[in-house]
């Protein structure tokens, strides 16, 4: 046979190679779909309603929850973020309607929109939900070391990174997006750097503010609980720009927010967003009832960050601190 010319045998078979690439793609298909099964028993999704002892089904437990957890909820915004057909999300919401647990009307900013809220008995299911959700969330995390609960927690916040939505193609050739991580070893000092050189020159705040975040920090280490402490450290391009704490405050059910920073260069990208996000998510899912955090009014950036949230203004006084006269102001969000 001429030289370059290929048999018919080389041409039908794949090369070895590409057998490999082949069984490699094919060996995680299985693992992942095994995955989903394994997961989906046990959290007891395809027998929700018994599996928690109540008359919802995951999809309708997930969207009171949806509407529990927000302080705003149009039906588009549900049927959007949980990907529900049109024609279902509306029977499902005339059952809760015909169930009095909540109440439909027009949206205050576009009346073409649908406003959905809970009634005094939707709240009493969704707290009943979430109670229950905890207890069962919580069972199977009592079962592990506090070193293995952290690793498989991590585990999953990587899961959600890489598969959500931001996942897809070409999402290389688009702006660097942010990661969230917990912290690792050298975070905690880069915090109380990063306050301290960021807050003198863009507050004029002096060293006794420095001073204090070196103290929280030291507390937090000192005094770490996995079970009810978490710092996150945001990351954009593979560079920190941005952190925040989740504390005990002192009183039972309290969680503190503490120590909020991004980077100058990384606002606008929604740093500071996601990390409160994720500091109420941890606190809610942790079993806190409220959270509160302390801040000052020239702020304005970091405030209209909790408002956003869902954090409420309860009280603020004028004090002489870090070299300034400031505005101090309590915060507090109902979980």
């Amino acid at each position: 046979m001429p030289t370059g010319t290929p048999s018919a045998t080389t041409s039908a078979t794949p090369s070895g190679a590409a057998r490999d690439a082949g069984s490699e793609a094919a060996a995680d298909v299985r693992e992942l779909r095994r995955f989903n099964r394994f997961y989906t028993n046990l959290i007891g999704a395809l027998d929700y309603g018994r599996h928690l002892y109540t008359p919802f089904t995951l999809t309708e437990a997930r969207v009171l929850y949806e509407v529990a957890n927000h302080p705003r909820v149009d039906a588009a915004d549900l049927r959007t973020s949980l990907s529900l057909d049109a024609g279902y999300l509306s029977r499902l919401l005339g059952r809760f309607e015909d169930r009095e647990l909540i109440t439909r009307g027009k949206s205050e900013q576009d009346p073409r929109r649908q406003r959905i809220t809970l009634t005094e008995d939707g709240r009493e299911a969704a707290g009943l939900l979430e109670e229950r959700s905890q207890d069962a969330a919580g069972s199977l995390l009592e079962q592990l070391p506090a070193a293995d609960r952290a690793r498989l927690v991590d585990s999953m916040r990587t899961i959600r990174a890489l598969l959500g939505k931001d996942a897809e193609p070409g999402a290389e050739d688009r702006a660097p997006e942010v990661g969230l991580r917990t912290s690792g070893p050298g975070d905690l000092g880069w915090m109380v750097e990063r306050n301290a050189a960021l807050y003198a020159d863009e507050y004029g705040f002096d060293l006794s503010y420095e001073a204090l975040v070196a103290r929280i920090v030291a507390e937090y280490a000192e005094q770490f609980d996995p079970r009810w402490d978490r710092t996150w450290i945001a990351e954009l391009g593979g560079e920190r720009v941005g952190a925040v704490m989740c504390v005990r405050d002192g009183r039972p059910g309290v969680a503190r927010l503490r120590l909020l920073l991004v980077e100058p260069g990384a606002r606008g990208h929604g740093v500071g967003r996601q990390l409160v996000d994720s500091c109420v998510e941890f606190a809610r899912d942790a079993g806190y009832e409220e959270m509160v955090l302390w801040t000052n009014s020239v702020l304005g950036a970091a405030r209209g960050i909790y408002q956003r949230a869902g954090f409420e203004l309860v009280a603020e006084s004028a004090h002489h601190s870090f070299g300034q006269d400031l505005v101090g102001q309590d915060w507090r969000l109902a979980l």
